[in-house]
């Protein structure tokens, strides 16, 4: 349960990223798919001692938004660079 939850978090940020930037193209809306969920399974992997298919705890849950969040500016920011 916490795994599709913690990918349900990363999509979510992702989508909202998209939405933010202004992401019209399939390509930009997947590679914010990609990190947001990445992020948010990763950081929330790492903080929990847990399985995350039995559930998530609240620090989990967190480090998730956490791990989405800084995948995401990263991504951007890695895009900024590469226009300039």
């Amino acid at each position: 349960m916490g795994f599709i939850v913690l990918l349900a978090v990363g999509g979510v940020l992702a989508w909202l990223a998209s939405i933010l930037t202004r992401g019209d193209d399939a390509r930009s809306i997947a590679l914010n798919l990609v990190a947001g969920e990445f992020g948010a399974l990763v950081f929330g992997a790492l903080v929990t001692r847990e399985s995350l298919v039995l559930g998530i705890s609240a620090s989990a849950l967190l480090a998730g938004i956490v791990g989405a969040i800084a995948m995401l500016v990263l991504l951007a920011v890695t895009r900024l660079r590469i226009a300039r």
